[in-house]
């Protein structure tokens, strides 16, 4: 992890760049360990899935380790508390997301022994499932692993 840059900083910075500016930075996130992903959808557990998913495929969690799919649970929830302000449910109440999502694991802290962390960010838009009645949002969660 490059210590110029928090892991939520990081994950929020790849959750909102495009594809153009993303290739323009590519040099400088060589360092970072992340993967990108997008989800829309009215179930939250269709939003949870495709962010283990991304996680697993892209190696940054051990599937077979119950401590990092646990950690990255937690990181998804509190990123979608953001996301939904609090109230963790989208289609139960007639709102959809449409999201991309970066998942970033590191050493944020210069002492060893704190370990890796991982940090999901959320960035897109929620609204009623009615083409235009969306607004932006952005949710980041963080977790020890």
């Amino acid at each position: 992890m490059n210590r110029n840059i928090g892991i939520g900083k990081a994950a929020i910075l790849l959750a909102t760049l495009s594809e153009n500016e993303l290739e323009l930075l590519s040099p400088a996130l060589d360092n970072i360990s992340f993967c990108l992903g997008q989800v829309g959808s009215m179930n939250m557990q269709k939003v949870i899935s495709a962010v283990e998913t991304a996680a697993k495929r892209n190696g940054l969690i051990h599937s077979g380790l119950y401590r990092e799919t646990h950690a990255l649970y937690h990181a998804i929830m509190e990123g979608m508390e953001g996301v939904t302000r609090g109230h963790l449910a989208i289609g139960d109440m007639s709102r959809t997301v449409g999201l991309r999502f970066a998942v970033v694991r590191g050493k944020p802290f210069s002492a060893a022994a704190e370990g890796e962390w991982i940090a999901v960010a959320f960035y897109g838009t929620i609204g009623a499932p009615i083409k235009g009645s969306e607004h932006e949002t952005v949710g980041l969660g963080i977790n020890h692993i």
